[in-house]
């Protein structure tokens, strides 16, 4: 390095950071809109799904659901509830009881989904506890002499 070089020539450039909006497309339309995805997008929550399944059965009020919905703890029942009463599935009814009771129940928006939750209940049975009972077979089989 020579004395009578200026310092900018080896200094290094500092370059800016890069965030995830520089990652991100400008565009909107790069993709085209699939309804199955935005569907799951919708519904495909493993608590929505829950939920939907017993609201299916009959209408029910907060603590029935927060009893039969697989260990759901209150503020995410709460939460689920609120998100799909904001996306018309669910209807949030309050009874004129004293002291007063909230009721929840399908829209027929939420009613439509019954045919899908149909779907993946059969695929479950199949793939899912079938597999189980197959492997459980397997296992007895193998202990056998």
């Amino acid at each position: 390095m020579l004395a009578h070089e200026p310092l900018g020539d080896i200094m290094p450039v500092r370059r800016r950071k890069r965030t995830i909006s520089d990652y991100m497309s400008t565009r909107k339309n790069d993709y085209v809109t699939c309804a199955a995805v935005e569907s799951a997008r919708k519904i495909g929550n493993q608590w929505r799904l829950i939920v939907i399944r017993y609201l299916l059965e009959r209408p029910m009020r907060f603590n029935e659901l927060l009893r039969v919905a697989c260990e759901i703890d209150t503020k995410t029942l709460s939460r689920v509830l609120k998100y799909l009463a904001s996306e018309k599935i669910v209807q949030r009814q309050v009874l004129g009881t004293q002291p007063f009771t909230v009721r929840y129940a399908l829209t027929d928006k939420g009613e439509q989904i019954r045919p899908i939750m149909q779907s993946l209940k059969a695929w479950g049975e199949t793939w899912i506890l079938g597999d189980t009972s197959l492997e459980t077979r397997q296992k007895s089989s193998a202990l056998a002499p």
